[in-house]
Protein backbone atom coordinates (compact mmCIF):
# COMPACT_ATOMS: atom_id res chain seq x y z
CA UNK A 1 0.00 0.00 0.00
CA UNK A 2 1.22 3.86 -0.56
CA UNK A 3 2.57 5.70 2.27
CA UNK A 4 2.92 9.39 2.86
CA UNK A 5 6.07 10.66 3.89
CA UNK A 6 4.83 13.61 6.59
CA UNK A 7 7.71 16.46 8.06
CA UNK A 8 7.00 19.16 9.88
CA UNK A 9 10.02 21.47 10.16
CA UNK A 10 11.25 24.61 11.52
CA UNK A 11 14.40 25.80 9.64
CA UNK A 12 17.12 27.93 11.61
CA UNK A 13 19.58 28.07 9.68
CA UNK A 14 18.54 28.61 5.67
CA UNK A 15 21.92 28.18 3.79
CA UNK A 16 22.53 24.58 6.11
CA UNK A 17 18.92 23.44 5.51
CA UNK A 18 19.53 24.57 1.57
CA UNK A 19 21.83 21.66 1.25
CA UNK A 20 19.59 19.62 2.72
CA UNK A 21 17.25 19.98 0.38
CA UNK A 22 19.07 20.00 -2.77
CA UNK A 23 20.41 16.52 -1.08
CA UNK A 24 17.15 15.00 -0.08
CA UNK A 25 15.09 15.52 -3.54
CA UNK A 26 17.36 13.06 -5.44
CA UNK A 27 16.84 10.69 -2.46
CA UNK A 28 13.46 11.24 -1.97
CA UNK A 29 13.23 10.47 -6.23
CA UNK A 30 15.77 7.36 -5.94
CA UNK A 31 13.75 5.54 -3.59
CA UNK A 32 10.06 6.06 -5.89
CA UNK A 33 9.28 9.49 -3.58
CA UNK A 34 6.93 12.43 -5.13
CA UNK A 35 6.50 15.53 -3.41
CA UNK A 36 2.94 16.37 -3.24
CA UNK A 37 3.50 19.54 -0.68
CA UNK A 38 6.29 21.63 0.09
CA UNK A 39 5.59 24.58 2.13
CA UNK A 40 2.41 25.70 0.80
CA UNK A 41 -0.28 27.18 2.49
CA UNK A 42 -1.89 25.68 5.78
CA UNK A 43 -3.89 25.30 8.92
CA UNK A 44 -2.50 24.76 12.04
CA UNK A 45 -5.66 23.49 14.06
CA UNK A 46 -3.58 21.26 16.89
CA UNK A 47 -0.26 20.98 18.27
CA UNK A 48 3.08 22.98 17.61
CA UNK A 49 3.23 24.82 14.39
CA UNK A 50 6.02 24.31 12.35
CA UNK A 51 6.32 26.85 9.04
CA UNK A 52 7.11 24.43 6.75
CA UNK A 53 5.25 21.15 5.58
CA UNK A 54 6.44 18.92 3.48
CA UNK A 55 4.58 15.39 2.15
CA UNK A 56 5.76 13.02 -0.16
CA UNK A 57 4.05 10.19 -1.95
CA UNK A 58 6.22 6.70 -1.73
CA UNK A 59 4.75 3.26 -3.26
CA UNK A 60 4.72 1.71 0.30
CA UNK A 61 5.68 2.30 4.02
CA UNK A 62 8.73 0.12 3.37
CA UNK A 63 10.50 2.47 0.62
CA UNK A 64 9.81 5.71 2.63
CA UNK A 65 11.84 3.48 5.48
CA UNK A 66 14.40 2.56 2.85
CA UNK A 67 14.20 5.80 1.79
CA UNK A 68 15.42 7.44 5.40
CA UNK A 69 17.84 5.01 5.61
CA UNK A 70 19.79 5.15 2.64
CA UNK A 71 23.09 6.58 2.68
CA UNK A 72 21.84 9.14 0.24
CA UNK A 73 19.65 10.13 2.33
CA UNK A 74 21.87 10.25 5.95
CA UNK A 75 23.67 12.64 4.12
CA UNK A 76 21.10 15.06 3.14
CA UNK A 77 19.87 14.96 6.67
CA UNK A 78 23.52 15.64 8.50
CA UNK A 79 22.94 19.03 6.95
CA UNK A 80 19.48 19.45 8.05
CA UNK A 81 19.89 18.11 11.84
CA UNK A 82 21.89 21.61 13.60
CA UNK A 83 19.59 23.58 10.90
CA UNK A 84 16.20 22.76 12.02
CA UNK A 85 13.73 21.21 14.42
CA UNK A 86 11.59 18.53 13.23
CA UNK A 87 8.78 15.74 13.13
CA UNK A 88 8.95 12.96 10.39
CA UNK A 89 6.68 10.60 10.55
CA UNK A 90 5.38 7.75 7.53
CA UNK A 91 1.52 6.78 7.03
CA UNK A 92 0.47 4.28 5.10
CA UNK A 93 -2.61 4.94 3.04
CA UNK A 94 -5.34 2.81 1.21
CA UNK A 95 -5.02 3.66 -2.88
Amino acid sequence: MPALWIAHVTVTDAEAYGKYAELAGPAVAKHGGVFIARGGRFVQLEGKERPRNVVARFPSVDAAVDCYNSPEYQEALSHARDASERELMVVEISD
